[in-house]
């Protein structure tokens, strides 16, 4: 079903699920995620097999969420798990944004330049 919120939305079959994501392909819901979905869109970007250190970042992203209700900008991130933002950015093929964001599930940080 295209743009079912007149956004540019559209539903997705991932990890054997139709998901609603938005223009950009973020999940339009986080409480739709889970580790499949995040298995499957990290095959999507490239990613065959996550990594322990791309599950961390994914993890962090979420408590990170779940604790203040948004994202963590690119610093505290980088803080929070012991790595150089080079390094986030190398972990995944899309960047922090496109790359590991869209995999935790969160919503568009659409104040991220």
């Amino acid at each position: 079903m295209p743009d079912p919120q007149g956004t540019g939305s559209r539903y997705r079959t991932i990890a054997g699920r139709e998901v609603l994501f938005d223009g950009e392909g973020f999940l339009w819901n986080p409480f739709d995620w889970d580790e499949d979905i995040a298995v499957g869109l990290a095959a999507q970007m490239g990613i065959p097999t996550m990594s322990g250190q791309q599950w961390m970042v994914v993890r962090f992203l979420r408590e990170y969420y779940a604790d203040n209700g948004r994202s963590p900008l690119n610093r505290p991130l980088a803080k929070g798990v012991g790595m150089s933002l080079l390094e986030l950015e190398q972990l995944f093929p899309e960047g922090i944004k496109y790359g590991a964001r869209r995999i935790a599930g969160l919503p568009n940080p659409k104040n991220c330049v």
